[in-house]
């Protein structure tokens, strides 16, 4: 009729650190001279094009250099 389930992945669970290993892992590698070379110049390299776009994009946000009102088209200066 119904089946009693075993209590064997639950002992199994309450027992785990009887079976835990004693094995350490290895030491992460540390990066070479050169990896650390190339990763500080992308970094430059990214931090460089920021504060450029940030330098090149200021002057355009500029409410006092706006376009409209600077110039006027030749057919608005005829009238």
């Amino acid at each position: 009729m119904f089946r009693r389930r075993e209590a064997v992945p639950f002992a199994f669970v309450a027992e785990a650190d009887r079976f835990r290993s004693n094995v350490t892992p290895p030491p992460p590698e540390r990066p070479s001279p050169s990896q650390i070379f190339g990763r500080s110049l992308v970094g430059l390299t990214v931090v460089a094009g920021l504060v450029g776009s940030l330098l090149f994009g200021l002057p355009a946000l500029d409410p006092q250099n706006s376009p409209g009102k600077a110039q006027q088209s030749e057919a608005a200066q005829g009238r």
